[in-house]
């Protein structure tokens, strides 16, 4: 296939019109649910016409249940002297993502029980979620933390928790088959340009620019709220997926590193030897990894119940810029050249697809089991289950580089292997060699998701 090149000229007009975009978008504050995301699809409509869906709170969707939506006004602290020292409105990641409102005076000791900081990065705002644990708080820099005094602060955050819906979107193009090529990204998060404006942006113009093309397969862009937009989404479409051959997970493609591919969970997919082979192709300095179950929405359009056919083609992978998830991945941290690169390998990725090339299988690697090692049965396949309501996830979001060695977070990586993994052909050992856990680990995980009604243990003697 060769693209009609004088329809959508790939040259430096786009990569200043990417990278106006996401200047535009920056100042946004986007969550899972709320105005924001609305604000971010009217923009994107003038480009592309993107369908939005909305579903209301209190739907259930799979094992998760919509939230309640969340909005913001203002929020900010004046110290004991009478200055502010904290404005919602100077950068929206002061605030923890769905915040309840206050509006109150209070001593320093409380105040500083609702603060977050990054002590290692002592001049960097983190970014910080409490989806589904009512809660307030503020975010700050290590160095502004640490310059608070005694006495009584006021406190305020002007929001609103109430029913409301979930929004999502999708831009469909029609090819000559029904066989989809699907491409995912998260609109959910505020001021953050790598992870993910960046997975927005390319979306958008590479939608743009295959419309004008004349294609075999059908192409759908989907943009949705992380982990619990794709589970929706997921949900509602059950039906057409049969129709997907393959699959790319966007995200974090502005930045200046190298390529980086997360293969499917099939491992040997159409999707993984063309991403690989068309790297090879260019001659670009580029890494690959095997799947692994957490992340971004890979996991969902990849848990057991689904096993669909989608990777993820980035930069440089999430957790591993020491920008993410804080205040530097900001408009000076990505490039214009990253973005205009991305979007021109995502373009060659569209032609192999297009043009069915034979590509060898790629080579995977065995691993071994003990036949008499536990094997166990995910009784909610599709899709991660909800794991904070059962107690057994964090109530804040982090997933930064800062928290990786955290013992909690080991427990929830160690989750998230056993129910990606249980789905009656993988025993606990494999699952152990495969994710590089300890197997005690593993075995004392297995039985308190046992507990929680998520795994069944598969009884051999009864096959």
């Amino acid at each position: 296939m060769k693209f009609k090149k004088n329809k959508l000229k790939i040259d430096d007009s786009v990569e200043t019109q990417m990278y106006d975009l996401m200047v535009e978008l920056f100042p946004i504050c986007r969550s899972i649910t709320g105005d924001g995301v609305r604000k971010t699809f009217d923009v994107l409509k003038k480009i592309i016409k993107i369908t939005t869906y909305e579903v209301s709170t209190g739907t259930k969707v799979f094992d998760w249940t919509i939230p309640k939506e969340w909005n913001i006004t203002d929020a900010y602290i004046i110290d004991p002297n009478g200055k502010k020292i904290l404005d919602f409105h100077k950068s929206n990641l002061h605030v923890i993502q769905y915040s309840t409102p206050i509006n109150k005076e209070i001593e320093l000791d409380e105040l500083k029980s609702h603060i977050h900081t990054i002590p290692n990065k002592p001049k960097s705002i983190p970014y910080i979620t409490s989806y589904y644990n009512e809660d307030w708080g503020f975010c700050m820099t290590n160095e502004q933390f640490n310059k608070l005094k005694d006495g009584v602060y006021k406190v305020v955050i002007d929001s609103k928790l109430k029913d409301g819906s979930l929004t999502y979107g999708e831009y469909y193009i029609e090819g000559k088959t029904k066989q989809e090529v699907i491409f995912s990204t998260y609109i959910c998060h505020p001021s953050l340009c790598n992870d993910n404006l960046s997975g927005i942006i390319l979306l958008v113009f590479l939608a743009q620019f295959l419309q004008t093309q004349n294609l075999t397969y059908s192409y759908r862009f989907i943009f949705v709220p992380e982990t619990i937009g794709a589970i929706t989404w997921l949900n509602k479409n059950e039906a057409g997926l049969d129709y997907i051959k393959h699959g790319l997970l966007v995200t974090c493609v502005g930045d200046p590193g190298n390529f980086t591919y997360k293969k499917t969970r099939q491992e040997n997919a159409d999707i993984d030897k063309i991403v690989i082979n068309t790297l090879k192709k260019l001659k670009l300095n580029f890494n690959v990894q095997d799947f692994f179950p957490y992340g971004s929405d890979e996991r969902q359009f990849c848990s057991p119940g689904f096993n669909l056919p989608v990777g993820s083609l980035m930069r440089t992978p999430y957790r591993q810029f020491v920008q993410y998830h804080s205040s530097e991945d900001n408009l000076e941290f990505v490039k214009k050249e990253s973005l205009l690169e991305s979007l021109k390998v995502y373009l060659e990725v569209v032609s192999a697809i297009e043009n069915k090339e034979d590509i060898p299988d790629l080579e995977v690697k065995k691993i071994e089991s003990d036949a008499d090692t536990e094997i166990f049965i995910n009784t909610n396949p599709k899709c991660e289950p909800q794991l904070g309501r059962r107690g057994i996830y964090r109530n804040f979001g982090f997933g930064r580089l800062d928290v990786e060695s955290d013992e909690t977070e080991k427990f929830e990586l160690s989750i998230f292997w056993i129910l990606n993994y249980s789905d009656g052909n993988h025993s606990l050992e494999y699952i152990s060699k495969k994710s590089g856990i300890d197997l005690d680990i593993l075995r004392q995980t297995a039985l308190k998701l046992l507990k929680c009604n998520l795994l069944e243990k598969v009884n051999r003697e009864s096959n």
